[in-house]
């Protein structure tokens, strides 16, 4: 591996594609403080200290802390995904999108321009609901989070974080397009790696302090990293349809008559679940945030993760998620119609409908797989806390984000390096990204 380190170097494109890629992702993280207009930021934080467990928690996470000191770039890229995944559902259902989707690189730039719309959309509608809940929010001494309420902080905040989503969005594109790995991933994964060190430091703390033991240290330690190896085993894991093409004569040359797969990722639907499932069981706990309604704080009391009926939504959640989303982004009659139009077929079993059926039952059955497998990696760290009273920071969707991100990247690192024949990070293979 040291010796592929070495080979970028040898490769001027691709070490030109890093170095804008850390520089983009370094004008990201700047960008993360620099706080927005009219905030206390000491009682904004006080405020915020109290909302983990809840949706607050969660973007903030994502934002990389930007959320929590609203920031320029407090909304993130959030609004971008969900526009994406938004843009997504309205294909199965809207013919037009669909159509467009089929219509190659023209119709993706198409759908890549309604996303950017819905994006900038999301965004207004989401800042007014920020600037509406800080005027109402106080710090524990009972000082309030916005020291000069009124449309002219409203519609600034809105202006302000409205463009911060949009220049995020163009950083993304612009590592993806010059830099290397997929820009938006990245942006994600830095958000997330940022809170590294505080967590590292916190349980230096509890450590000095007597709260936790070396011992149980080094055993959280052991177990991420046999975590993480777990996750890296499940993510690379796919299960494989033989396919056979028929020989085809054109002209005077024979095509076709080779054997190949159809690679089924047990990981189909990758970390879109466990953050549906997050968001919809958070959601009452973020309500109760700004409203005192007793059967909302009754319901929120419920759904904190130390609650048997927290981890029981989230696992069933979950895996409604992963059969739900991998119905929407794989469809077998899809993949058994193109196999039937140039001469494929599965070994024992009839073109077309048949097909179809039984690449239907196989990704049924290695969703449910994969589903328990998302399940467990998303709850363990949720076990550890309350079990050992300790800040586990990588875990659940983050794991999943910063893992399968890693991967991605890594494997666009070695396609670049094998392509211009320096050896990869692997000696023997390759290394394999989720898509």
């Amino acid at each position: 591996m040291l010796a592929g380190f070495q080979n970028i170097a040898k490769i001027p494109e691709l070490k030109r594609r890093i170095g804008i890629t850390l520089l983009l992702l370094a004008v990201y993280r700047i960008g993360a403080h620099v706080p927005t207009p009219g905030i206390n930021s000491e009682a904004l934080a006080a405020f915020f200290s109290a909302a983990q467990g809840t949706l607050l928690g969660l973007f903030d996470m994502f934002s990389g802390g930007a959320l929590s000191q609203l920031s320029v770039f407090a909304l993130g890229i959030m609004p971008y995904i969900s526009a994406s995944i938004i843009l997504q559902l309205l294909t199965v259902v809207i013919p037009h999108l669909e159509r467009l989707s089929k219509e190659g690189e023209a119709g993706r730039r198409k759908i890549t321009q309604y996303t950017r719309y819905g994006t900038v959309a999301l965004s207004i509608i989401q800042g007014f609901g920020i600037a509406f809940g800080l005027e109402g929010m106080t710090g524990p001494g009972g000082e309030m989070v916005v020291m000069h309420p009124g449309w002219s902080f409203r519609l600034i905040t809105v202006i302000t974080l409205t463009a911060g989503t949009a220049f995020i969005m163009w950083l993304g594109e612009q590592i993806t397009e010059r830099g290397i790995g997929n820009g938006i991933s990245l942006i994600i994964y830095a958000g997330i790696v940022a809170g590294l060190p505080n967590a590292t430091l916190n349980s230096f703390r509890l450590l000095d302090t007597g709260e936790m033991s070396l011992f149980l240290l080094i055993l959280l330690v052991v177990m991420m990293i046999l975590v993480v190896g777990f996750i890296i085993f499940m993510e690379r894991g796919q299960r494989r349809i033989p396919v056979q093409y028929a020989k085809r004569v054109v002209g005077r040359r024979i095509y076709g008559g080779q054997n190949t797969h159809i690679p089924l990722k047990i990981n189909t639907s990758g970390v879109i679940p466990p953050i549906f499932a997050s968001s919809i069981i958070m959601f009452p706990a973020t309500v109760a945030n700004f409203f005192d309604v007793p059967w909302v704080q009754y319901v929120a009391a419920m759904l904190t993760p130390d609650h048997w009926l927290y981890n029981l939504l989230y696992v069933a959640f979950i895996i409604f998620f992963c059969y739900f989303y991998t119905a929407i982004v794989f469809n077998p009659a899809d993949v058994a119609d193109n196999m039937k139009k140039y001469g494929g077929f599965i070994p024992g079993m009839r073109p077309g409908k048949p097909t179809a059926e039984y690449i239907d039952k196989v990704l049924s059955r290695i969703t449910l797989g994969g589903a328990i497998y998302v399940s467990v990696v998303c709850v363990l760290p949720t076990i550890l806390i309350q079990k050992f009273n300790v800040p586990f920071y990588f875990g659940g969707t983050a794991l999943l984000i910063v893992v399968g991100v890693a991967m991605d990247t890594l494997a666009q690192i070695e396609a670049h390096m094998l392509s211009r024949h320096y050896e990869g990070f692997l000696k023997k293979g390759s290394v394999r990204g989720r898509r």
